[in-house]
């Protein structure tokens, strides 16, 4: 569709327009093998799941007492799917296996007031433990209109205004129980004028084994919630900051001027003793051929990043341990168990419908890998 000269100039002065060219995609053969072929059939009935709400986006680590503790986002069902962005608050589960089944145990992060940044709303929980703490990454957002509740509404502009004042956020405790102190400030600001100008999401933190800092990837957009979706880096000596880019630029780009609609969201980052290695979702399927699916990439500084070959991670198209199989809604939000430094349980938020964003249900499910 043709954009006007008006639109045309604001996305100019922000110096945002991608190169009609297609970018340059650099590929590097994966010497660990194909990611989608460690794999293993997904249990029936495994993760996390409450029938009354919606529940979504996982993150888990093995407790002192032996369990696994999942992180995930829930909101009320009778508020409708598009209440994550208004409604979720983070929550933890507990299993004695990382396939689970996983029980509710507490609400983490809670609403406290929408006069702070994350007040109104808590989701994208990753989880890790640095020193003698836990540190839970999360965004928050907060926004200018009632709480939706079951029976409101849904007005047009109401995803818009609470999607562009999300920001990632730090607490931490001395126990997967809790209590979680909260951040006044977010951890990472959106810069006015960059591709990252608007939020701050999607956090995805781990610490390098061999520097002992902490790699945070992040998304954002330089205008709104409409494509590209871009990824960025950040290292800080400490889970609780200061953050500084390792790039100005985004780590990826593959969307063009012609073509806009082709980019990556939630990505998982985890260093495998030598270097970077990261899944994440391509949107709109132009990278691995299936909208949805998820890509591989490996680098060896967190800022230049290649491309495996073969690239696909993994597919909406699920094997379950009963021997059937199924193509799910979504696989969403990807998260990766590592134990002794080796990946064993790949985690997706997925839901059963007609289409993507349609569903009847949702969950966190777990897939073992070889």
């Amino acid at each position: 569709m043709p954009i006007s000269r008006r639109i045309f100039l604001k996305k100019a002065a922000l110096g945002i327009f991608a190169a009609t060219a297609a970018p340059q995609i650099l590929y590097a053969k994966n010497s660990t093998g194909s990611f989608i072929d460690k794999l293993l059939p997904a249990p029936i009935g495994g993760g996390f799941e409450m029938p009354d709400y919606w529940v979504w986006g996982s993150s888990v680590i093995k407790g002192e007492d032996g369990k696994y503790h999942m992180f995930a986002d829930r909101w009320k069902k009778d508020i409708g799917f598009q209440g994550w962005v208004t409604n979720s608050q983070v929550v933890h589960a507990i299993a004695d296996k990382p396939e689970g089944p996983y029980l509710f145990s507490d609400v983490s992060l809670p609403i406290r007031g929408a006069e702070y940044f994350d007040g109104l709303v808590t989701h994208n929980p990753r989880v890790i433990y640095f020193k003698g703490t836990y540190y839970l990454y999360y965004f928050g957002t907060t926004y200018d209109f009632p709480v939706p509740q079951a029976g409101t509404e849904w007005q047009n502009d109401w995803f818009e205004r609470a999607w562009m004042n999300k920001r990632i956020g730090v607490a931490w405790s001395k126990s997967l129980y809790g209590p979680w102190h909260r951040p006044e400030r977010p951890a990472i600001e959106p810069r006015p004028g960059k591709w990252d100008a608007t939020i701050t999401t999607n956090p995805s933190p781990v610490i390098n084994p061999i520097t002992g800092k902490i790699l945070l990837m992040y998304k954002s957009s330089p205008v709104n919630s409409a494509p590209p979706l871009l990824l960025g880096v950040a290292e800080a000596d400490h889970p609780l900051g200061e953050y500084k880019r390792l790039s100005d630029e985004p780590i990826f780009r593959f969307d063009t001027a012609a073509n806009q609609d082709n980019d990556v969201e939630d990505p998982f980052v985890w260093h495998n003793g030598e270097f970077y290695e990261l899944i994440m979702k391509d949107r709109f399927g132009h990278i691995c051929g299936e909208e949805g699916g998820g890509i591989h990439a490996t680098s060896k500084d967190g800022i230049d990043w290649k491309l495996s070959n073969p690239v696909k991670a993994y597919s909406r198209t699920v094997r379950w341990n009963d021997g059937s199989v199924t193509h799910q809604a979504n696989f969403e939000r990807p998260f990766l168990l590592i134990e002794n430094g080796k990946p064993t349980h790949l985690f997706a938020a997925t839901g059963a419908g007609s289409s993507p964003w349609n569903f009847e249900r949702t969950w966190n499910m777990v897939i073992p890998l070889k």
